[in-house]
């Protein structure tokens, strides 16, 4: 089974080395590196994340990270990482996104 990153989550990634990069950029990598490894773990276990409060389905999975939420869908030839953000908020797909990518 293969990892798979969208768009979307690889601009989270991204925004989030960049974040923490303002006051430490060092720590700023090993985060994202940390993050990008949480992922991987999937590929091996992949319905050992929980189900995505919100939606509840059995295909879409989240692993938490210090305050992160990894969230992913457990497709047939791959993960596919769909989101990275503050555990803090509420997973909140873009109009039109939500049919598309949890369909």
């Amino acid at each position: 089974m293969k990892l798979r990153w969208t768009q979307r989550a690889r601009r989270d990634l991204i925004e989030i080395g960049r974040y923490i990069a303002t006051d430490r950029p060092g720590a700023a990598r090993r985060w994202v590196e940390t993050l990008r490894r949480q992922a991987r773990r999937a590929v091996e276990f992949p319905h050992s994340g929980r189900r995505v409060p919100e939606f509840e389905r059995e295909d879409l999975r989240e692993i938490l990270v210090s305050g992160y939420r990894i969230v992913y869908a457990v497709r047939q030839e791959a993960i596919e990482v769909l989101t990275v953000f503050d555990g803090h908020q509420r997973l909140r797909l873009p109009e039109g996104e939500e049919s598309d990518t949890l369909s």
